[in-house]
Parts: C-alpha cells; sequence; structure tokens
C-alpha cells in the first residue's frame, strides 16, 4: 500500500494540476502511510502547537485561582489538553482516509512539515467492505487530498491567510467558565428562537466573542470552499481513468452521514458542520461556474478579499453581486 501511494500520488499532482491549473510551489508531494494511532500523533502534535497560546492562558488561570489544589504547571496543563484532544482525534481516526497536513509550525520539525498522510487501516477497510478495486480507490483518495495541498501550496497567500484567521479565533478566546455560562444561556435563546446553537461550527461558536464569530464564519466559507472544490476535482480529474469513481463517490457520501451517538459527537465537535461543507461548497461551485464558467470560478485564488464568506457559501449569488465590485489585481 506504501508504495501504491507514492506512486499514485506523484500521479494525482499531475492530473490535479491539470484540472485546476493550480501547481504546488513546494516541490512534489510526499506521501506517508500511517496507522490509527500515527494519525491522532500527528494531529494531537499539530493541534498542541497551534492551541498553545490557548493551554497557556488556561494554565495561568488555573495557577492565579488555584488555593487548596497544587498549581499545575504549563507543561503539565498541555499534557492534559493533549490527552483530551488524543481521545477524540481517536474517535475520529476510525474514519479517517487521508488528510493534507498544513497546520504544523513551520519551525519544528521540518521532516513532518507538508505530507499527505493516507491511514492505511481504514483504506483497507473500506476497499475490503465494498469490494473496491484498490488501485482505482487510491488513485481517486489521493486526487482529493493533492487538490488540498494544491489550493495551499499552490495559492501563495492561501496557508499564511488560513493561519491568519485561526490565529484571530484563538488569541482573544477567554478559558473562564463564566463565559461558558454565559455561552449556554446564548445557546438556550437561540433554541427558543428555533435555531439550532451548534449547527455552525459546534462549541466553539458558543465561546466566541462577535470577533471571533466574524473569523470562525470566514473559516468556515473559506474550508467550505475547498472541500466542495477538492471532491469536484477529485471527480472530474480522475476521467476515464478510474471507471468506479461514481460508485466510490456515492459509498463514501453515505458513509459521511452520522446515526446515533456517533452524530451526537459529530455536532458537539462541529464535525457535522464540516459534512455538510463539502455538500454547500459542491454547490457553490457549481453555482458560480453556471453563472460564468470556470473563469469566474479563477477568481476566489486571486486574493483573501475574493474569497466567499459562509453566508455567501449558501447564497452565491451574494458572492457574485460582492466580487463584480472588486478591481482586479493588475500583473
Amino acid at each position: 500500500m506504501a508504495a501504491d501511494f507514492d506512486e499514485l500520488t506523484a500521479e494525482a499532482e499531475e492530473l490535479v494540476a491539470e484540472e485546476t491549473g493550480l501547481r504546488s510551489l513546494a516541490g512534489p508531494a510526499r506521501a506517508r502511510l500511517t496507522d490509527r494511532a500515527g494519525w491522532v500523533h500527528v494531529n494531537v502534535a499539530s493541534f498542541e502547537r497551534l492551541l498553545r497560546p490557548l493551554t497557556d492562558k488556561m494554565a495561568t488561570q488555573l495557577e492565579q485561582r488555584s488555593t487548596s489544589l497544587p498549581r499545575l504547571p504549563v507543561s503539565v496543563t498541555r499534557v492534559v489538553s493533549g490527552t483530551q484532544l488524543g481521545l477524540l482525534l481517536a474517535w475520529m481516526s476510525h474514519r479517517v482516509l487521508g488528510q493534507y497536513d498544513q497546520l504544523l509550525i513551520e519551525d519544528e520539525h521540518p521532516e513532518d512539515q507538508d505530507i499527505v498522510y493516507y491511514v492505511g487501516t481504514n483504506v483497507a477497510s473500506i476497499e475490503d467492505r465494498y469490494g473496491f478495486p484498490p488501485r482505482q480507490f487510491r488513485l481517486w483518495l489521493a486526487l482529493h487530498e493533492v487538490t488540498h495541498r494544491a489550493q495551499f501550496t499552490g495559492v501563495p497567500w492561501m496557508r499564511e491567510h488560513f493561519l491568519s484567521l485561526v490565529d484571530r479565533t484563538l488569541e482573544d478566546m477567554d478559558p473562564d467558565p463564566k463565559r461558558l455560562l454565559e455561552a449556554v444561556r446564548r445557546a438556550a435563546d437561540r433554541i427558543r428562537a428555533g435555531q439550532s446553537p451548534l449547527e455552525e461550527g459546534g462549541l466553539l461558536t458558543l465561546l466566541a466573542t462577535p470577533e471571533q464569530y466574524s473569523a470562525i464564519q470566514s473559516i468556515g466559507g473559506l474550508i467550505s470552499l475547498l472541500e466542495g472544490h477538492g471532491d469536484i476535482t477529485m471527480d472530474r480529474a480522475s476521467g476515464g481513468r478510474i471507471p468506479d469513481a461514481a460508485r466510490f463517490s456515492r459509498a463514501l457520501r453515505e458513509r459521511r452521514r452520522q446515526r446515533g451517538a456517533a452524530r451526537v459527537i459529530s455536532v458537539l465537535v462541529g464535525l457535522d458542520a464540516k459534512l455538510r461543507q463539502y455538500e454547500q461548497g459542491e454547490e457553490f461551485v457549481r453555482r458560480i461556474e453556471k453563472a460564468g464558467g470556470r473563469e469566474l470560478l479563477r477568481r476566489v485564488w486571486q486574493g483573501p478579499e475574493w474569497l466567499p464568506s459562509w453566508p455567501e457559501i449558501r447564497q452565491p449569488d451574494r458572492w457574485i453581486a460582492r466580487t463584480g465590485q472588486i478591481r482586479p489585481a493588475i500583473g
């Protein structure tokens, strides 16, 4: 399987570049096969570095408020936070097939930067369950992940912009329990108004200030665009190379539909919102192309101001109207 993914990831890169016109500026993609535990380890390390400002703030508050209990050093708080995140990721690890990881910080572990991961245990399980031809299915998966890499490394400003939105969300996040109580009250008000307080991003949206909520909306719109564009590119770039692509797509769409306890967890952590983003993003791409062809869609890569917000993803005509007033960059 590792040899397959090395070969097919390189092939997928060429197919994606031909389909989208996005070619990575960071050199050839590197594929890495892992198991569930390896995937969890990678993501714990990645998110621990990303969330470090928030966990440091939590540690400081614990130290200031702790009177009868021993004080916890920052390092211990990070371990506890990482353990809690690890438990959640362990649950998610049973569903992930592939991932392009762009969250790591540049000056830490450069050998682990810019990697396309495949969770071999899950890939093999899906192939066995549905009787998928392995080479076709693995190329199909590679197309989706390599499209994400092209989006982040083929659009020069994309990665920095994405991380800046994450920083805006976290920099003023207050872990004070009072904030949580206020969030619960707001959630109750939304429920009474007939709205779902978790439908747009899980628990994080309940704790967000208006400024953070704006950043979350921008992140939601961006991720929806990238996921929808990734799914459409995966289907189109496969062309005649993957005869069973339609069958793969139907099976994976059904697999995304959560049921029972898994559905509850997905809503709480915002995964359910992410799954809806696939469908909304695909519909946005199709509506834009219907209105102005692929030339109109290419505007989204021109700069951050051209990206759709989450409301614009749901109502593409709003994006078309707004971007029609933006003066295109020269050169």
